[in-house]
């Protein structure tokens, strides 16, 4: 059409000549256009297309276009290809071939090109049954990602211009302003302010010129949601601000883009030009008499042009500095004219609102925030990209239903909302609306909608001083408060990252950030200390971690430690310095500098959690060290070589005698590190064997007791005396202890199991999991029956089920409420489980155990289970199907769902001790609330990882010593001299290399070990991957 657009009938003409047009091909493939996917070469995916279409003679048969963003930035470049819907990631030009061989040439949807779930581990090819889309409600981005961004008859096709012909001719101004302030639009820059009320103000503002502008400058790092509207949908900005512009009085308007933005800078002039060419904008719109014209400023990039005062000095060619105010923007704005300034997403829903009525777009959100919000989903998260779900949508269903999770397994830790002037929310609020209100009462503010996942990784006071940082940066330097007050801030910050901070650092941060929220001149100033103090709110115990233990917990702040794994294990072994040992060949020396640090080398090298392997540097290229492998490598070298025992290096005795209650590994590490330094240390321990849970908790296919026995027989050997079949409370008073004794440490465990309380579960057959482990690995009698049903998820659970096959058991069940990678056990365990033939029911609860008629179990009542909102730990909830109960019929059960402890020898009232019934402990010195008696391992942690109890052991040992007079230094013995054999040759990429393992048809025998570890040219090969992160 070459005409003028004046009526609705001109739109309709336009909308279906384009519907008749795209109607003749059988099929459209869309490419998504974004800037994500354009960086991604998705011009090359669209020539790849067509190309290959008219190779086989299908390019009259489908259509071929590029749209706006989709939305799944995380898989780009990525495809839509309809009727069907079928939705193709990660494409390249091959695959885009190959899709249009498969797909519009043989019939057949190409599965593995497909978007692939994680958390289902398929493909899911249709767009609308894939989670990221599902639950979202788009109102802003309707049309962003389904059609063509460069073509205005496309947006024409869709109702576009419709909402501003009908309100230019059938509406006054007064009562647009009222149907918007109806339906409950706010403002969705950051402020929340009704965009109903602030036009009002405008159309009630007396002046002979009006504005209306566009603020579009979008500064804050990982915010992209007005980038991807104007981008994917230029023209409806356009409509919104006719709208705006006639509601108000206006009639020119501009729109603010930084210049970081060509894409959406270029698309955007040519709608403008595009809708002049039909008379959408220029005089006479729509046949009235009303005018309105729309330019473009370009920002230089400056966030602090995101404030309203200071965009319009920049508009108006100035500095870009706030003002002060009063006067408002809508008294005294853009040249000195009254001025309304809406964001664009807001800009972006107003058209939809007066197409559909106020009453459509408020039945979205919240009694006090109507309609939808566009959030920019980036940081850690699996699906990162442009979402727009329902305002007050539970931030947890955004991150993780829609999100994805963390990437990688990784636990989830904050989310900073709000950008740089917001601050973080942690997974204790995860089911908080994402609405003003609720967000702003946990210390963030809701911004324009940028949303930060961070995981585990993330060091809380360096992401403050990331974003203090950009805010000093920032700055304009107008107000002294913000000029001078985030500089402070940022310097008390940087020496804390560097080990530099001081005890009343984080005091001085938060006068110092209350001030400047008093005292700055505007919004942006004001709002710039929130990272710090919502962090010093949330993570105070990483603050105090920098300043008075050097010590940053995410292995970020690279001047507290010397490599980010051994800055990560527990026990702060010298992982690099070992590795390297073992490149060398050094293996002797490698298992010594290990015992320096823990005394269990081949306990650990078996059963450890690994979480040095978390944060080793190398699975940024391909995978982690194998670091507890090689750990395990050089105990079984060192045990096999072994010389014949000569005495260590002992201190002299110093006259001073400590007791130890529990044999376990962090009783046993704790007398290992005092004997050394001149204790008399004696080790009480109920059962006739020492090694606590590592003796008859964890079974012998993972971990043999010969290998159990040999370490503990070498702290023997360094002198440490252990009682065996001695109960205190029985057998030794505690009392008597006190008195003999100058300190005591408890390390007794969490020895009790918990029940899982449901009717049943005294009944012949159901035997607790600690129990059951303990039984079978003491050598007591222990009889299955066919079907053994384990109740858990962790690796009680895992251990039970191997074992029971062990033990002859035909069919072993796993019940578990969550889903399977919800599970804390190892992930390594849960696969050979299912390897060796156990079954794993997930979201699946038992009701109740029936017995049968000799009194023994013989069924379980379960009931299914559905996931709901986050509890405190970020883990969803597992919420009972109504009338989804079903029966199982079994021989045994093993609940394994927790332990607990029981210190029956010392009073309730004598000692702290919390509702787990765990001991309170001082956390720097480990000592209990009972003078000289202190605690460690999983009696004061709960249940626990072994190296956290041996992490523990060691530090009561520091703590013991001084406090009975001593430096608090350890007898670690000699100084083992590491090599420099760092490769300085390019670093290739080569994945782990394979451990031995028996094979899954000889592994039934309880004693026949799994995982058999590295032979010597696997174990110096793998060693040599190790980037020597330690190397400065």
């Amino acid at each position: 059409m070459s005409g003028i657009v004046t009526t609705i009938a001109d739109l309709e003409q336009i909308k279906n000549k384009y519907l008749d047009h795209v109607s003749k091909y059988k099929c459209q493939v869309l490419i998504c256009g974004g800037a994500g996917c354009i960086s991604s070469n998705c011009a090359e995916v669209k020539d790849s297309v067509i190309e290959t279409l008219k190779k086989f003679g299908l390019e009259d048969e489908v259509l071929v276009y590029e749209t706006g963003c989709m939305g799944l930035c995380a898989v780009g470049p990525v495809m839509l290809v309809l009727p069907d819907r079928t939705f193709y990631t990660d494409l390249t030009a091959e695959s885009a071939a190959d899709i249009v061989k498969s797909h519009l040439v043989d019939g057949r949807i190409l599965m593995e090109c497909t978007y692939y779930d994680k958390s289902l581990n398929r493909h899911v090819p249709i767009i609308d049954d894939i989670e990221f889309f599902k639950d979202q409600v788009r109102i802003a981005l309707r049309n962003c990602g389904i059609m063509e961004h460069d073509n205005i008859e496309a947006y024409i096709a869709r109702d576009g211009y419709i909402a501003a012909c009908k309100a230019l001719n059938e509406k006054t101004p007064e009562e647009i302003i009222e149907e918007i302030k109806k339906s409950g639009l706010k403002g969705r820059g950051g402020a929340g302010f009704p965009t109903g009320i602030k036009w009002e103000a405008g159309f009630k503002a007396k002046s002979d010129k009006k504005f209306i502008v566009c603020n579009a400058d979008e500064g804050d790092p990982g915010a992209f949601m007005d980038r991807s509207i104007i981008e994917g949908d230029p023209h409806t900005i356009i409509e919104g601000m006719i709208i705006g512009g006639y509601a108000i009085g206006a009639n020119l308007g501009y729109v603010y883009i930084r210049a970081e933005y060509p894409i959406a800078v270029d698309r955007l002039s040519k709608a403008i030009e595009e809708a002049r060419r039909y008379g959408l904008l220029g005089q006479k719109l729509f046949g009235t008499d009303f005018a309105f014209d729309l330019e473009i400023r370009i920002g230089a990039g400056a966030f602090v042009c995101g404030e309203e005062t200071a965009l319009m000095n920049s508009i108006e060619g100035k500095r870009g500095e706030p003002r002060q105010k009063p006067p408002l923007p809508f008294q005294k704005g853009l040249f000195r004219c009254p001025t309304i300034i809406n964001n664009a997403e807001t800009l972006a829903c107003v058209p939809a609102i007066l197409l559909n009525g106020s009453e459509w777009f408020s039945q979205y959100g919240t009694k006090e925030s109507k309609g939808t919000k566009v959030f920019a989903l980036a940081g850690d998260l699996a699906n990162a990209g442009i979402v727009e779900v329902p305002v007050g949508m539970p931030l947890g269903d955004i991150l993780f239903k829609i999100g994805g999770g963390m990437k990688d397994k990784k636990k989830f830790k904050a989310a900073q909302i709000g950008g740089p002037s917001g601050g973080c929310i942690t997974q204790e609020n995860l089911n908080v609306p994402t609405d003003y209100k609720s967000i702003t009462k946990l210390g963030a503010i809701m911004g324009s909608g940028g949303l930060i996942a961070m995981n585990e990784d993330t060091c809380m006071v360096d992401t403050a001083r990331y974003f203090m940082d950009f805010i000093q940066d920032e700055s304009c330097g107008k107000c002294v408060a913000c000029r001078l007050g985030t500089k402070r801030m940022l310097e008390i910050l940087e020496r804390i990252t560097q080990g530099n901070g001081e005890e009343g650092d984080i005091e001085l941060l938060e006068e110092l950030g209350a001030t400047i929220k008093e005292t700055a001149m505007c919004g942006l100033g004001q709002s710039a200390p929130n990272p710090v103090l919502s962090t010093i709110k949330y993570f105070r115990h990483e603050y105090e971690e920098h300043i008075k233990k050097k010590y940053c917990r995410a292995g970020v702040c690279s001047e507290l430690f010397i490599s980010p794994c051994e800055n990560t294990c527990p026990a702060n072994v010298n992982v690099p310095g070992y590795i390297s040992l073992v490149a060398a060949g050094r293996f002797i020396d490698a298992y010594n500098l290990i015992r320096q640090e823990n005394p269990f080398p081949a306990v650990c090298g078996r059963i450890c959690t690994r979480p040095c392997e978390s944060k080793c540097r190398r699975r940024t290229l391909d995978e982690a060290v194998a670091i507890c492998d090689l750990k395990r490598f050089v105990a079984d070298y060192a045990y096999k070589n072994e010389k014949p025992y000569s005495n260590d290096i002992i201190f002299p005795k110093n006259g001073k005698k400590v007791a130890i209650i529990g044999a376990g590994a962090s009783g046993l590490t704790c007398g290992y590190y005092l004997v050394r330094i001149g204790y008399d240390v004696d080790v009480y321990e109920a059962e006739s064997v020492a090694g606590g849970v590592l003796a008859f908790g964890i079974p012998e296919y993972r971990l043999p007791q010969s290998v159990i026995a040999h370490e503990i027989e070498l702290i023997k050997q360094a002198g440490v005396n252990i009682f065996l079949n001695t109960e205190v409370g029985r057998d030794v008073d505690f009392q008597d202890l006190r008195k003999k004794y100058d300190a005591i440490y408890v390390a007794t465990g969490t020895q009790f199991p918990q029940r899982v309380n449901i009717p049943g579960e005294e009944l012949d057959g159901v035997i607790h999991g600690i129990n059951f482990l303990k039984n079978v690995n003491l050598k007591r009698e222990v009889k299955l029956g066919n079907t053994v049903a384990v109740i858990g998820g962790g690796n009680t659970a895992i251990d039970s089920a191997r074992t029971a096959l062990r033990l002859g058991a035909k069919k072993v069940l796993i019940l578990y409420r969550r889903t399977i990678d919800a599970m804390p056990a190892y992930e390594s365990e849960i696969h050979e489980a299912i390897a060796e033939g156990v079954e794993i029911m997930e979201l699946v609860s038992p009701v109740r155990f029936i017995g049968g008629k000799t009194g023994s179990v013989k069924k379980i009542e379960c009931i299914r289970m559905k996931l709901g909102e986050f509890d405190n730990s970020g883990r969803r909830k597992s919420i009972p199907i109504e009338g989804s109960d079903f029966i199982i019929e079994v021989d045994n059960v093993i609940p394994a769902v927790s332990q607990y402890s029981d210190l029956p020898f010392i009073r309730k009232e004598e000692i702290g001790v919390t509702s787990w019934g765990t001991f309170i402990i001082d956390e720097d010195t480990l000592m209990t609330t009972m003078d000289g008696v202190f605690a460690g391992g999983d009696v004061a942690r709960g249940p626990d990882t072994v190296i956290s109890a041996i992490a523990d052991g060691k530090k009561a040992a520091i703590s013991i010593d001084l406090y009975l007079g001593g430096k608090g230094k350890l007898n670690k013995g000699p100084k083992i001299n590491i090599p420099d054999n760092f490769d300085e040759d390019e670093i290739v990429s080569h994945e782990r290399f394979p451990l031995d393992m028996l094979p899954v048809e000889k592994r039934m025998d309880l004693d026949s070990e799994v995982v058999l570890g590295y032979h010597k040219l696997n174990a110096i090969a793998e060693s040599m991957r190790c980037l020597r992160c330690d190397r400065r």
